[in-house]
């Protein structure tokens, strides 16, 4: 038994330091070595920064792929696999001079991002762990602190190497693919995984079964299919949200520093001090993430992550109208908080409401098809650029934004634990 915890321990910090290292290597950093990349190579801004909507949209959009080749191959084969994809894809960056090879490069680091980090770390997660918020936490808060480090590995990188972006690209894929084989080791083969995940369905089955009517936090005592389950209103407000998270994500992290240096100089302020506090209030907002997800773990298995949900849709929808309007201290605090708890709480409460509502047998699929949404997501920067062009400011993208959010709002409000369908699947004793 000892053993066991103490692998489920390594299991954790292991994935935890994967994700980190993905987030912190692509999301996290790109945007630091881009303006170097930019010079050297002579690419517009226009063509360097759709980059990033690839990345984007290759991470939505091959959701699909890790829930076939985990089926298929096992967790360990998909992980080593993925670590490949995503060395070869900042391997790509490393040799970009073209930019179809940045782009190729891109692409590859979206589908090594699914293959490596989200879904087969919570589909393990999920196998080795009852109560599943704490550990999801944790997991999701070292993603947090990836986006955070990533600025700051780039910079130390590139100052130890004369400003040699190659280099860095190279010390990633390096890394990325040196701990993704770590993380293979500790998972090791599919007959420990299945075996342990067994105990526990029996365990989260015996438990759901003997919980009072009222209890704070449901959990379905039964395993659901897909089928049964895309049947259910419950999953499309559960996938909504998270496509509204996503939005929110990539939207701020690419439109808010230009925001607020366009309203900053408006009001006054000169064009490098409103740089500054744009950047500074973004980097407080990648705090708040990584706070709200330490403490949504510690309180998902404590109270209903439904209650979660509503509390982090009804923060983004605070923090992006403060920031269409954030010419003030109070304003930019505002939208710092509200879109950094709101985005770290949404993305926990909905993985462990999937699993809460439907049980861990189908998880697999139906976490694969809620993050497809990631591709669609990537659409917000467009948005805010056309309407920049056409409206001459972004307050209107953030505030059209914040009325879709609030619908989401509205319909986690009144939402309940779906009711059980004919074809479920009992846990087996």
């Amino acid at each position: 038994m000892a053993s066991t915890d103490l692998r489920r321990i390594s299991l954790l910090a292991g994935f935890s330091l994967l994700l980190f290292l993905i987030t912190a290597s692509t999301y996290g950093s790109l945007g630091v070595i881009l303006p170097t990349m930019i010079g050297e190579l002579h690419w517009s801004f226009e063509k360097a920064f759709l980059g990033f909507s690839v990345l984007g949209v290759f991470t939505g959009a091959s959701s699909w792929l890790p829930a076939i080749l985990i089926r298929r191959i096992g967790v360990r084969g998909t992980l080593l696999l993925g670590s490949v994809v995503l060395g070869a894809g900042l391997l790509g960056f490393a040799g970009s001079e073209s930019i179809a090879r940045y782009y190729i490069g891109a692409a590859l680091c979206g589908i090594g991002f699914q293959m490596a980090a989200l879904i087969p770390g919570t589909h393990v997660l999920s196998a080795l762990y009852r109560q599943r918020a704490l550990p999801f936490g944790i997991y999701f808060t070292f993603g947090s602190l990836g986006g955070v480090a990533g600025p700051w590995m780039a910079l130390s990188i590139m100052g130890a190497t004369h400003n040699d972006w190659r280099a860095y690209w190279l010390v990633q894929a390096v890394l990325a693919c040196v701990v993704g084989l770590i993380c293979a080791g500790l998972v090791g083969g599919s007959k420990w995984l299945a075996a342990a995940a067994h105990e526990v369905d029996i365990e989260v089955e015996q438990a759901a079964r003997a919980a009072p009517a009222d209890a704070r936090v449901y959990r379905t005592s039964h395993e659901w299919t897909v089928k049964a389950a895309l049947r259910t209103p419950q999953f499309y407000v559960l996938a909504a949200a998270y496509f509204t998270h996503l939005l929110t994500g990539v939207t701020v992290a690419s439109l808010s520093v230009s925001h607020l240096s366009e309203i900053g100089v408006a009001a006054g302020v000169s064009a490098v001090a409103a740089a500054a506090i744009a950047a500074k209030m973004l980097s407080l907002e990648s705090l708040m993430q990584t706070l709200a997800r330490l403490g949504g773990g510690f309180l998902g298995d404590r109270i209903d992550p439904k209650w979660l949900l509503v509390g982090a849709q009804a923060m983004l929808v605070a923090g992006l109208l403060a920031l269409a309007q954030a010419t003030t201290l109070p304003l930019m605090l505002l939208y710092a908080l509200g879109t950094g708890v709101g985005f770290g709480l949404t993305v926990l409460a909905v993985t462990v409401l999937l699993l809460n509502y439907y049980g861990r047998r189908s998880n697999l699929e139906l976490f694969s098809l809620t993050c497809l949404v990631g591709a669609v997501s990537a659409a917000g920067p467009f948005i805010g650029g056309f309407m920049r062009d056409r409206l001459g400011g972004f307050a209107p993208t953030f505030q059209i934004f914040a009325a879709v959010i609030a619908v989401v709002f509205v319909a986690a409000v009144f939402m309940r634990p779906p009711a059980a369908p004919t074809d479920m699947v009992d846990v087996p004793e």
